[in-house]
């Protein structure tokens, strides 16, 4: 199929949703009405370094690479609304591969109300995604950014840890003796992880003062709060709260169930600072959009992050860097 019969075939499987969509896929640019601020996360993804094929299905890989793109929306505590696509397809990939990958995007855009108004197509050796993903707020006050933790705020974290982690290893290791459904769970949250919006605006509104998506793992993820708001994160290691399964998995791989929860990453809950006097608040808000919190740790005056295994000792755990540990997330 010519490029521009394929562009044809993926705008008549792509939806406008909300009125601020204009101009969408079809035209030089896409148009979309702003009133307040806008907020835009771009990011990118490489076959054989963020993803297999051999593991994860072409509508698995259009959920996964907007979800990560929209994680970074809610971590801000902006309202998602565009969504834009750069695509590059090897030879032997097709209109079917392609329409797959839409489709897989496409429904999730469906679930958050947003509206993928086009992109790019190229000709490349390898297949990469490149997703800007667009959000929308009335208000500078609404949003959240990684500077604004201080000394003697709280350290919190969403829903459960290392889920993603242990889905891999089961994709890639295929280690048996786990409860089906279970495991079943722990692929899906690898493959179709969910965008924690609604509760990314809710711990906005009620007062956090620093907070990021757990792309990277805590370990890396807290740094980058540490730098950015000039402090020490000490984290409690033994506080950190594990999906159903990953001691299991981690046991069977002969891996810590620590390192999976915090160094695996992709896990996309939330990370997060706040001070005592809205602590209530915080997990009363989380709480009612769906996701549980639990304090891990504390902000203290310093530089960097401290963390902290059984009995107090110090402990050194990476997350997920692109350019200094060997590729964690697509080897077994």
């Amino acid at each position: 199929m010519r490029e521009f019969e394929m562009l044809e075939r993926l705008r008549a499987r792509i939806q406008a949703r909300g009125d601020r969509v204009l101009t969408g896929s079809g035209d030089d640019a896409a148009v979309v009405r702003c009133d307040g601020l806008t907020v835009t996360s771009v990011d990118a993804f490489v076959e054989s370094v963020h993803f297999r094929l051999a593991t994860t299905s072409m509508r698995d890989l259009g959920h996964r690479c907007l979800a990560a793109a929209v994680s970074d929306l809610a971590a801000m505590g902006a309202e998602p609304g565009e969504a834009y696509f750069a695509v590059g397809l090897p030879p032997q990939f097709g209109e079917r591969e392609v329409l797959e990958m839409t489709d897989g995007a496409e429904a999730l855009a469906e679930e958050l109300g947003m509206t993928i108004c086009g992109g790019d197509l190229t000709a490349c050796p390898e297949l990469f995604i490149v997703v800007t993903a667009v959000g929308h707020a009335e208000d500078e006050d609404e949003l959240v950014r990684r500077a604004g933790a201080g000394p003697g705020h709280r350290v919190g974290v969403t829903g459960a840890l290392g889920g993603s982690a242990a889905g891999h290893l089961l994709l890639e290791r295929k280690d048996g003796g786990l409860d089906p459904e279970l495991g079943d769970e722990l692929l899906q949250r690898h493959l179709r992880p969910t965008p924690l919006v609604a509760t990314g605006r809710a711990l906005a509104g009620a007062g956090v003062t620093a907070m990021l998506d757990v792309s990277d793992g805590v370990a890396s993820d807290a740094e980058r709060i540490a730098e950015c708001s000039e402090v020490l994160v000490e984290i409690d290691l033994t506080r950190l709260p594990l999906d159903e399964g990953v001691e299991a998995v981690a046991v069977s791989a002969g891996l810590d169930p620590l390192e999976l929860a915090a160094a695996g990453g992709e896990d996309y809950e939330l990370l997060f600072t706040a001070p005592d006097t809205v602590a209530e608040q915080v997990e009363r808000a989380a709480g009612s959009a769906g996701s549980p919190v639990t304090w891990i740790g504390t902000v203290r005056e310093g530089a960097g992050v401290r963390l902290l295994a059984e009995g107090g000792a110090s402990r050194r755990l990476r997350g997920w860097d692109h350019f200094s540990r060997p590729n964690l997330r697509t080897s077994p």
